[in-house]
């Protein structure tokens, strides 16, 4: 479920709209251990989020947690109102839940198309101290929710004379979840990478975009053996995603 880079932003409480009673504060929170959250049209995706909280008395739990679109203000995730907290100590907890998101559930919650839930995503809660104390933030963290990306190689042909020119196509294609199928990523820059044979690593060899259906073609020339594949970067609302490497021989 977490793909890309880590894409978490840490608010205290004194940078969110926050009120209360007492000394409670939350002083750090990581949404599903610092990466994005990745949804595609049919597996179940759970992911924690880690609320670091402090009170002079102890931290007792979190009562209420919320997530959704920070710029709509939609979501589809949910909790089951637990919490687990580890006491670091006498004053300070890390209170930990669980958030949920079945693909079957998100067309139904709300009355936009979903795919524009996408994107940046907030987070709220309410804690609890051991003496009463309580105090309810918003925004507390900043993360990314994304739709899933697919991604296909196939190099031809194979195997290939030295010097003559190799045709790698491919398809790039996300999740809707409206009606929970990939289709495919019109106009998008992904790469085309080479990594010879027995090297360690892919280096990117040209940036192709995709044509109108999600589609990607181009000629090189075939210098020596190795594996061709295609690597999207991703974006804000659809995730990084690199296909499977197609190894091309050359001729004897």
């Amino acid at each position: 479920m977490a793909g890309g880079a880590a894409a978490l932003t840490l608010l205290t409480a004194t940078g969110a709209h926050a009120e209360g009673e007492g000394d409670i504060r939350v002083t750090k929170t990581v949404v599903n251990r610092g990466g994005n959250v990745i949804i595609g049209t049919a597996r179940t995706v759970k992911y924690p989020i880690a609320i670091t909280i402090k009170d002079d008395s102890g931290v007792k739990k979190i009562s209420r947690l919320s997530t959704f679109n920070k710029s709509n203000g939609y979501g589809f995730v949910d909790w089951d109102g637990d919490s687990s907290c580890v006491r670091k100590s006498a004053t300070t907890s890390v209170c930990t839940g669980t958030m949920t998101v079945d693909p079957g559930w998100i067309a139904a919650s709300d009355d936009i198309d979903s795919n524009r839930v996408a994107g940046v995503w907030q987070v709220n809660a309410t804690v609890n101290a051991n003496d009463g104390d309580y105090w309810i933030s918003d925004a507390i963290a900043e993360y990314k929710v994304k739709r899933a990306a697919q991604l296909t190689t196939d190099a031809t042909p194979e195997p290939v004379a030295k010097g003559a020119k190799l045709t790698v196509k491919g398809k790039l294609s996300r999740a809707n979840w409206e009606d929970l199928k990939y289709h495919g990523y019109p106009g998008q820059s992904v790469r085309l990478q080479f990594r010879a044979a027995g090297a360690a690593h892919y280096r990117t060899v040209k940036t192709v975009k995709t044509d109108n259906v999600g589609r990607l073609s181009t000629k090189v020339t075939a210098t020596q053996a190795g594996s061709w594949r295609w690597y999207f970067p991703g974006t804000t609302t659809t995730s990084l995603k690199a296909s499977a490497g197609d190894a091309v021989t050359l001729q004897r």
